[in-house]
């Protein structure tokens, strides 16, 4: 594996894999990996010749009152975690190399961002969209891979791939799960053991949305009222919001069919999660 820091670096690695006909495949995080980034690598090695991993915590998707400061890094774990899955370049830049001085051009997401996670962290896509901009412009990758945890900006960056002709393929891999359905994120860290009891309420919920589906309920009401029924055993879970909506645009739906996304953000303690499931596949 190599570990670039660079602009320069990284470009000059680049060139040399397009000359040697490589097909470059890219995996954008913020570190503090799990098995939901590695899932990604695989992903990536089976879609790509040479795999890219950025780690970088971007602050410009964090709002003032958000955990940028607390967030959880741990590089030197991080470094063996992707040499073990054989990443090819490890691309770790700096604030200061992503965000020169007098940097203030940033990309700015449109409607599907005005709902869901974009009430309540304004400004967040904006900055997610910009970086993930930067580094298709760095990397030049052939195929880029996200979870599909974070839902909305994998349908935010699939929309800026589009409306901005980038030329590169976005693949989007399911979330990755603890045995007990508590979706992998790098903020599970943060929970308490009894926190994490409590958190099992969000795939508990999306659980019972999906088999509800299943059994013929179509009633995006009463599939929310479902959810908010088993959320009640848990006290400890603060919900945020609800959605019920396309998959494609995130518009609400009033009646569910099989291009519905159910999608949960709550807090559990003082950690923010957030989860979905596409009620015609479940969990």
């Amino acid at each position: 594996m190599i570990e670039l820091a660079t602009i320069p670096e990284l470009r000059e690695w680049v060139r040399a894999a397009r000359a040697r006909g490589l097909r470059i495949g890219l995996v954008p995080t913020m570190g503090a990996l799990h098995e939901g980034h590695l899932a990604l690598v695989d992903a990536a090695h089976a879609g790509s010749d040479a795999v890219v991993m950025s780690i970088f915590v971007n602050p410009t998707q964090f709002g003032p009152h958000e955990d940028l400061s607390r967030y959880p890094r741990d590089l030197a774990r991080d470094r063996t975690l992707v040499a073990a899955r054989a990443v090819d370049v490890l691309f770790v830049p700096s604030v200061e190399t992503m965000y020169p001085a007098g940097a203030e051009v940033r990309v700015m997401p449109g409607r599907v961002a005005t709902r869901w996670e974009g009430e309540f962290r304004p400004g967040h896509f904006a900055g997610v969209l910009t970086i993930v901009a930067k580094l298709f412009h760095l990397v030049a990758p052939d195929k880029a891979w996200f979870g599909q945890k974070d839902f909305q900006q994998a349908t935010l960056i699939r929309q800026m791939v589009r409306d901005l002709d980038f030329p590169v393929d976005i693949e989007v891999v399911r979330t990755v799960r603890e045995r007990g359905g508590l979706a992998l994120s790098s903020r599970n860290a943060f929970l308490s053991p009894a926190d994490r009891e409590q958190a099992l309420g969000l795939s508990r919920a999306l659980a019972a949305a999906a088999a509800a589906f299943a059994s013929g309920e179509r009633g995006a009401a009463a599939l929310e009222r479902i959810m908010r029924g088993g959320l009640a055993v848990h006290p400890g879970v603060e919900v945020e919001y609800i959605a019920v909506a396309d998959q494609r645009t995130l518009e609400p739906v009033s009646s569910a069919d099989e291009d519905t996304v159910v999608l949960i953000a709550a807090r559990v303690g003082l950690t923010r999660l957030i989860d979905n499931v596409i009620l015609s596949e479940g969990l």
